[in-house]
């Protein structure tokens, strides 16, 4: 699944206009949010702590048109507690908005 660097960045444009450090805050928080719900999924071991994690991540992005990642939240939410290979996909998809914020 390929990340749309455009998408998070024409929601956080539609929302507050050409202000760019207003831009980079609300970018910043998504950051930090998306990467304490992947820490709680990667701790989760039982399938509330995890299916909570993934709904919050799946809101979070949905909240900021992250179509990719919300798509990649469902496909957790069908995952068992713990699954290395859906953790690694949100992982990397997180890592890619990030890599695109800094260059």
């Amino acid at each position: 699944m390929a990340y749309d660097p455009g998408t998070l960045e024409a929601a956080l444009s539609a929302a507050v206009g050409s202000d760019l450090a207003l831009i980079a805050e609300l970018r910043r928080a998504f950051l930090e949010s998306a990467e304490r719900q992947i820490d709680l999924l990667s701790r989760a071991r039982c399938d509330a702590n995890w299916t909570m994690a993934a709904l919050r991540l799946k809101g979070l992005c949905a909240s900021f048109g992250v179509n990719n990642v919300m798509n990649l939240a469902d496909e957790a939410l069908e995952s068992a507690p713990g699954d290395p290979v859906i953790l690694r996909k949100i992982s990397r998809a997180i890592a890619a908005i990030e890599t695109d914020a800094q260059g």
